[in-house]
């Protein structure tokens, strides 16, 4: 006969272990960073390339605000661990600047997806010697949009 709690402790460890994998974040959907500004990826293909469009909630001209189309690539492979790392462009429509961000996919502690990114933005200057004011870097932390907002 087996010792119950020996036997115990193993089925339940056996039966817990699943809940300890890294839980699966998806970059399809829509999404709204800490600005205010949403964007949505479409899906990601087979090879980790995915578009979407992006609607900035803030900007340094005085140009209206236009939703502008965003493409970009997913890292997919055999050591991807189901919190991926990606980087999009996103092609200014009402502006001549052009913004490249890079970021990881998180499944926070309380089961909420989370994108994590840095960005570059470069502006157009019409001489070189405006060079030194052409570019700008920030971080932006994007929330899963549930609803129809």
């Amino acid at each position: 006969m087996v010792p119950a709690a020996p036997f115990l402790l193993v089925l339940f460890l056996a039966l817990g272990a699943h809940g300890l994998s890294v839980k699966k974040c998806s970059l399809t959907g829509r999404w709204v960073n800490d600005l205010g500004s949403k964007m949505t990826i479409a899906t990601v293909n087979a090879n980790g390339d995915f578009a979407g469009t992006y609607n900035t909630a803030v900007t340094a001209t005085s140009n209206e605000i236009k939703v502008s189309p965003l493409q970009g690539t997913m890292q997919k492979g055999p050591n991807q661990k189901g919190q991926p790392t990606f980087g999009f462009t996103v092609h200014w429509t009402f502006s001549e600047s052009i913004t490249v961000f890079t970021g990881q996919c998180f499944v926070d502690d309380n089961g909420n997806e989370v994108l994590k990114t840095m960005w570059l933005l470069r502006s157009h200057e019409e001489n070189i010697k405006d060079d030194w004011k052409a570019t700008r870097v920030g971080i932006n932390v994007f929330t899963r949009l549930l609803s129809q907002e």
